[in-house]
């Protein structure tokens, strides 16, 4: 089992990451849960029919009184009205202040459930057991809670840590390959921002030769999840380096919103947006083209992506409303080589929507 300490106020936590985990979360819980015995499994149909049963016995075999808390599937209810209903489900189902409520999904899952967590009763505890790449290596860490509104995404949530995070990769064997894909991207985004190594074994990797290998998937959630962990660790609030996990999302994210949503995968959307940073930042002279090329090469590597149809001033307008606005000014992650990024503000408009522009191309 590898464990990777993420340092965090006013307690540090785990992330677990082991094959074969889900058979004994119950007793991973258990060590963390203080004595408590009851537990809300907050989950989405999809997932519940596959490893429901599993984490169930696993809970009642550990002396957890575990109740099932569904929530509808997909990035569309990501959204306050969900928080609302889930919080009416646990008052019927008796949860009080010492209730620990466990996510168990994907990142939508993850945020909702954590954001959920953060308020019910001022606030209890959450666990993550995360069943995608994207929520494995990235979004189950760090406490990063949140729901969409029309404007933009993530636009409403907390910081809301959880008391462990549990990764086993044998629950991603029956993702879709279109989700397993745009997992990817994330930890792609992680090698970007700080693991050469772990980029430069994506850069090669065929994705279902990926699925196939255990020991190789292992590897790489694993070190996105160090990378991940350090950087929280030294910036739990993202008041300065936390930021540059945006990597790819400046852009990506106003591309989910300008589709509704419905479009991409959310990697799927990072996996554009990381385009488009390479060659903003080639544009403006933070990186030289052979590794804004390198990156975009591996984006590309990884599989098919779905067409960007969006007018690139659409997403100009868009970029007022992201969180990595501060003041009026869209502030963006660029890369300056593989493994290094920088912070930027005051790109202009026009090399904006020329990156925009190529996206289209490409994806033609």
């Amino acid at each position: 089992m590898t464990r990777v300490t993420v340092s965090t106020q006013p307690r540090s936590y785990e992330v677990l990451i082991e094959r074969g985990l889900l058979q004994s979360a119950g007793e991973a819980l258990r060590a963390v849960a203080s004595g408590r015995k009851k537990v809300f499994v907050v989950t989405v149909a999809p997932v519940h029919r596959r490893w429901g049963k599993k984490l169930l016995s696993s809970m009642a075999a550990a002396g957890f009184e575990a109740k099932l808390v569904l929530m509808a599937d997909g990035e569309r209810h990501k959204t306050l009205a969900t928080v609302e209903k889930l919080a009416g489900q646990l008052t019927r189902l008796g949860a009080d202040r010492d209730a620990l409520v466990i996510a168990f999904g994907g990142g939508v899952v993850g945020d909702v459930a954590g954001l959920l967590a953060s308020l019910y009763m001022r606030g209890v505890d959450v666990a993550q057991i995360p069943t995608t790449v994207v929520a494995q290596v990235d979004a189950a860490i760090g406490g990063k809670t949140g729901v969409n509104l029309r404007e933009g995404k993530n636009l409403v949530g907390t910081f809301h840590q959880p008391l462990v995070v549990l990764n086993d990769p044998a629950v991603l064997s029956t993702l879709p390959d279109r989700e397993f894909q745009a997992g990817l991207y994330e930890a792609l985004k992680c090698g970007v921002i700080g693991r050469p190594a772990l980029f430069e074994k994506l850069e090669t990797a065929e994705f279902k030769a990926l699925r196939r290998n255990g020991a190789d998937l292992e590897w790489v959630i694993a070190e996105s999840v160090k990378l991940k962990a350090e950087v929280v660790s030294a910036d739990e609030h993202e008041n300065g380096l936390r930021r540059v996990l945006n990597f790819g999302h400046t852009i990506g994210h106003a591309l989910e919103a300008e589709s509704g949503y419905r479009r991409f995968r959310h990697g799927e959307a990072v996996a554009w947006g990381m385009i488009a940073a390479a060659q903003i930042a080639a544009t403006i002279g933070k990186c030289d083209a052979e590794t804004a090329g390198r990156i975009t090469e591996a984006v590309l590597l990884l599989g098919p992506l779905p067409k960007v149809a969006a007018n690139p001033r659409d997403i100009v307008r868009l970029l007022r409303s992201d969180k990595k606005t501060r003041e009026g000014v869209v502030h963006f992650v660029l890369s300056t080589k593989i493994g290094a990024v920088e912070i930027v503000k005051d790109v202009p408009d026009n090399v904006v929507l020329e990156a925009v522009k190529e996206l289209r191309r490409i994806s033609r």
